[in-house]
């Protein structure tokens, strides 16, 4: 493999890679404006979009939270989005995410943000690199990165709510573990977010 990352690696290969496994999943689809809050129906998927999209709704966070010490994030797996509120409830946003692959890439529970990364560097995990032993080692910042232009790092080890610059796998199931945001939005988040925000998983 080159310095230039491998013949493009197959920038397409790698990033393309996730979502090839998932064809045929429930997507949901981001309106034309990329920062906007809408979501609409990707048309021709699968019906099960109909169920995925119901689910995506504003949330009050007292179910999931007992205050709002530091701000809060909670984010739902089965709807795909992220809900974020401000420890003075000033602030709601609700965002539509990538979610790991399979449920064994899945983990639960809650954590919290323990760093906050502008233009983060990426390696993949031992378990990813056993996966996929033609990823490169370390992809430094820039249009390359999986985890696109913030990582927000959450105090389980490997696990990340970042960026992604290939914006086909927001609302799919495409993920190695981590959740993924438009690269619009996890600018947003990581301006709202700081260090000891609680975060939920479920």
């Amino acid at each position: 493999m080159n310095s230039k990352f491998g013949s493009k690696m197959d920038r397409r290969a790698f990033l393309a890679g996730s979502a090839a496994m998932t064809m045929g999943a429930p997507v949901i689809a981001q309106s034309n404006d990329p920062t906007s809050n809408s979501v609409e129906i990707e048309q021709d998927i699968s019906q099960s979009i109909v169920r995925n999209i119901s689910s995506f709704r504003s949330l009050d966070w007292r179910p999931y939270f007992s205050n709002l010490n530091n701000g809060a994030i909670l984010v739902d797996l089965t709807s795909r989005a992220l809900h974020y509120w401000s420890e003075d409830e000033s602030t709601y946003r609700l965002y539509p995410t990538s979610v790991p692959l399979t449920d064994d890439l899945t983990r639960k529970g809650r954590t919290s943000i323990t760093r906050k990364v502008e233009g983060p560097s990426w390696r993949p995990t031992p378990s990813m690199k056993k996966r996929n032993p033609e990823w490169p080692d370390f992809v430094g910042p820039g249009p390359d990165n999986p985890l696109g232009t913030h990582a927000l790092y959450l105090s389980w080890t490997y696990y990340r709510i970042h960026g992604t610059h290939d914006t086909r796998k927001i609302g799919r199931r495409s993920s190695n573990g981590c959740v993924g945001l438009f690269n619009e939005h996890i600018a947003q988040l990581f301006d709202l977010a700081k260090v000891g925000t609680q975060v939920l998983l479920i």
